[in-house]
């Protein structure tokens, strides 16, 4: 289980790692789980999660191609080439890759857990396809053909802080490199596909007495890498999620969190969600650390 918390106060940063390039998707124990989320999601409800850009198709096409090269070399023992078809063992689903019965982009995000985004290589750096299988509060059709600075206009601190060095690094990202960054927010809704901000609750105010139970932490890893042919710039995020109370039975993690959390500015704990809930999450990491002191 990921924690990336920040101790000591909170400030804006990038927080990209340099990784090796096998370490481009990441398999869990929830894998069956959230591919038959996303294969129902794809099914059903196709254009809130898949959305491209015509000029994106040779972008879309290449990610495909490295997203399957990667599996068959770095995850040999779940994914095989027959001929012109990929085996996935882990569902038993078999793809003709050569010529994909969906969008090569979408038969990208029905092999792995991550979400896949791709940014065209051009000044802005805009979003011309994406599989958004899981968005955390925001909708896919708000984003397309946007901008970077524009997709994370609602971000605090982002246009001040982050806006020209997050482009500046991107711009001189190199084939070949893979990098690698956390985001964390709490949620007290336990669903992975949510495109809607939540509005009041329904179910009563959460309290120190439910946290553990009623609130999720929300942990996405992101990579960015850049396709060697066209050069559009592969974002991808893996979602990870567990119960408040599962997170805080780890040694050391709910003491880390609460200073975290204390250590948020009022539009960072906003953006995050956890304002509303706030003074009971509080007091039930107090009780976490207290019990375990």
């Amino acid at each position: 289980m990921y924690l990336p918390f920040q101790a000591g106060p909170h400030r804006a940063s990038m927080g990209l790692v340099s990784q090796p390039l096998d370490a481009l998707t990441a398999f869990d124990r929830q894998y069956h789980m959230q591919m038959a989320m996303r294969r129902d999601l794809l099914d059903t409800r196709h254009d809130e999660v898949f959305a491209a850009r015509q000029s994106s198709a040779a972008m879309r096409a290449e990610a495909l191609d490295v997203l399957v090269a990667h599996l068959l070399a770095d995850r040999a023992g779940w994914f095989s080439r027959s001929g012109r078809t990929v085996v996935n063992r882990l569902t038993d689903e078999q793809w003709h890759v050569d010529a994909p019965p969906c969008d090569p982009l979408e038969l990208a995000g029905r092999l792995v857990q991550e979400d896949l985004c791709l940014l065209a290589p051009e000044p802005g750096l805009p979003l011309v396809a994406a599989v958004l299988c899981f968005p955390s509060r925001w909708r896919l059709a708000d984003k397309i053909g946007q901008p970077l600075a524009a997709i994370h206009g609602p971000v605090p601190l982002y246009a001040e802080r982050l806006a020209t060095p997050v482009e500046r690094f991107i711009e001189k990202l190199r084939s070949g490199r893979l990098v690698e960054r956390f985001n964390w927010s709490i949620h007290d809704d336990p669903a992975l596909f949510q495109p809607h901000a939540h509005g009041e609750d329904t179910h009563g105010a959460i309290t120190a007495d439910d946290a553990g139970t009623r609130l999720t932490l929300r942990i996405e890893r992101q990579t960015l890498s850049r396709l060697p042919a066209t050069g559009a710039v592969l974002f991808t995020i893996h979602t990870h999620q567990q119960s408040l109370a599962r997170i805080a039975a780890i040694p050391g993690a709910a003491a880390e969190l609460r200073t975290t959390v204390a250590n948020l500015p009022p539009d960072v704990a906003d953006y995050k969600g956890v304002t509303r809930f706030a003074a009971a999450l509080d007091e039930f990491l107090v009780r976490q650390i207290e019990a375990t002191a």
